[in-house]
């Protein structure tokens, strides 16, 4: 339980993968009860931004108790880009397309009006909320480990091919992916070639079978490492799960390679933009998933053996 390098990072990007999760969840939970109809094109992401923003108080809680278990002490710094990070990368692209979509006169630019709005949504109601989480996460007192830290490193062995941290990595992403994959085709049909996606039972389905193979397969590899005596697993642990992304990624490039016929610069750099920001969320959501379950099993299998 030795505290990770760049633990400040760490925890704010599971701050906000909390936040992305249960607005993933929430989301599909009203989609799936028949709240959000997909004739209305844009009530599915007016709720997830809604509850994006209202949701920053467990985001603040998780990176204020994350940060803290870590024996960081400069909390405004960590409370500051929890509250911007995130939501500031997404804004910064979103703002950068829509002068793309200005300079051509296109319809499907946001008005000005509605930015400020969510400026307005982003820093009176998000912002707050984070600051209200943060307050409380770091009035708790700080997780205790089951087990104590020796105050020198131990000197890692030399490790196979499968448990250095790179090859780990990328075979962990493998198995998420695959649960997703096939769905992926249709909700890009739905963004991108004006097809009705309806079938939010069967996503909720998929959303729980890839929180379940994200923790599994960083719990099994997670297991590995620690039997060859690599005790650095705080940040693989969260970039196994989280390389699903990357897959997701090269998939999106797949799609544009050969389902679109879209040949001008800037509808090609819409599209990578929002894929940009797609991945990225997702990147959040499967860290935090596989981060969360490896957490738990360590504590878990070190509260139980007995250590010397």
């Amino acid at each position: 339980f030795r505290p990770p390098r760049k633990g400040m990072l760490l925890s704010v990007f599971l701050g906000s993968g909390i936040q992305v999760f249960f607005m993933t969840l929430v989301t599909l939970v009203f989609a799936c009860l028949g709240f959000l109809s997909p004739a209305n094109r844009g009530a599915l992401m007016t709720c997830a931004m809604i509850l994006y923003v209202c949701l920053g108080t467990p985001a603040g809680f998780v990176s204020a108790r994350v940060y803290k278990s870590f024996g960081g002490e400069k909390w405004k710094s960590n409370v500051l880009l929890t509250s911007m990070l995130t939501p500031g990368i997404v804004f910064m692209l979103f703002f950068v397309m829509n002068l793309v979509l200005w300079g051509k006169d296109s319809s499907a630019a946001v008005p000005f009006s509605t930015l400020i709005a969510l400026l307005s949504l982003w820093f009176c109601v998000s912002v707050p909320l984070t600051f209200i989480g943060s307050f409380f996460g770091f009035r708790k007192r700080a997780i205790e480990h089951p087990v104590r830290t020796n105050q020198i490193p131990r000197q890692i062995p030399d490790q196979s091919v499968y448990t250095q941290p790179i090859p780990g990595i990328i075979m962990g992403g493998v198995l998420p992916f695959g649960c997703i994959f096939i769905q992926l085709f249709f909700i890009l049909n739905s963004l991108w070639s004006n097809q009705m996606y309806y079938m939010f039972g069967f996503l909720f389905l998929v959303f729980v079978i890839l929180v379940i193979t994200c923790s599994e397969t960083t719990i099994l590899l997670c297991y590995f490492h620690l039997c060859a005596e690599d005790y650095h697993w705080w940040w693989r642990s969260f970039l196994t799960s989280g390389f699903t992304a990357v897959y997701l990624f090269l998939y999106c490039v797949h799609y544009f390679v050969t389902k679109l016929n879209i040949e001008d610069a800037a509808s090609t750099f819409l599209y990578f933009g929002y894929t940009f920001i797609m991945v990225f969320l997702f990147f959040l959501l499967t860290g935090t998933i596989g981060f969360f379950a490896c957490f738990w099993f360590v504590r878990k299998i070190y509260s139980v053996v007995k250590v010397d």
